[in-house]
């Protein structure tokens, strides 16, 4: 079913059409970044500037926002509370830097409210972690020894992550929409100028997306393998 002529149909029916998706969406972002990057907020404000102003209208002057090396690096630290900037959003001007910098603040703004998506995606962090270093060389031993119960054992551990990209999503959409709400409430851009920014963030939201689809099909694949060979065995 999964194998002729030495061709691993399964990889070439479900995970490759997912990576090169996946692939899509990096290449999307990065573009449409690129393009939005050229075009300067009417306000002049940075992103460091726009994250700490948004920060301390919410009271969260005890975060503090760094620039990070790297592009399109940024993130929020939940244990150190720090709101990391990219060199291209932290002194940038653009509605793309603008856009990216609101939404970073969005995973602060989260953590302060107690949202629960972010909670359960923080407490299932440790048992990601294990499943992205042991899932995979458990599998493959499953398969050399054509061990079933390794083989689930390494099927649940990689199910882990997916469960981690899929409680992702609502986070990072509630981050984009607040980002959205609040560059919007706020005025830090005018309606012309948020549309470009919603697009940037709609494409970095589909490589989340992309993401979550190439773990589930990669789960899937290996559901599929192993329940063919328990089928063969008996």
């Amino acid at each position: 079913m999964f194998h002729f002529y030495g061709i691993d149909w399964s990889y070439l029916i479900l995970v490759l059409p997912a990576i090169i998706l996946a692939g899509i969406a990096q290449s999307n972002v990065k573009s449409t970044f690129a393009k939005y990057e050229k075009v300067r907020s009417s306000r002049g404000v940075t992103g460091a500037q726009v994250a700490r102003s948004i920060l301390d209208k919410n009271n969260l002057q005890d975060v503090v926002v760094e620039r990070v090396s790297g592009h399109l690096s940024d993130h929020y630290d939940p244990r150190t509370r720090v709101v990391r900037l990219s060199d291209s959003v932290y002194g940038s001007s653009s509605i793309a830097a603008i856009g990216v910098a609101a939404h970073e603040v969005g995973h602060a703004v989260q953590h302060q409210t107690h949202y629960p998506f972010l909670g359960l995606r923080n407490a299932i962090i440790p048992l990601t972690n294990i499943g992205s270093k042991l899932s995979m060389p458990i599998i493959l031993i499953g398969l050399l020894t054509n061990s079933a119960a390794l083989g689930t054992l390494g099927i649940i551990l990689f199910s882990a992550m997916t469960v981690f990209q899929l409680v992702t999503l609502p986070v990072e959409f509630n981050a984009s929409s607040r980002a959205v709400a609040t560059l919007d409430n706020y005025g830090i851009l005018d309606k012309e100028e948020l549309a470009g920014t919603k697009k940037v963030l709609s494409a970095a939201a589909m490589t989340y997306v992309a993401a979550l689809i190439v773990s589930a099909m990669q789960l899937l694949r290996w559901v599929l393998i192993f329940g063919r060979r328990g089928r063969d065995d008996n």
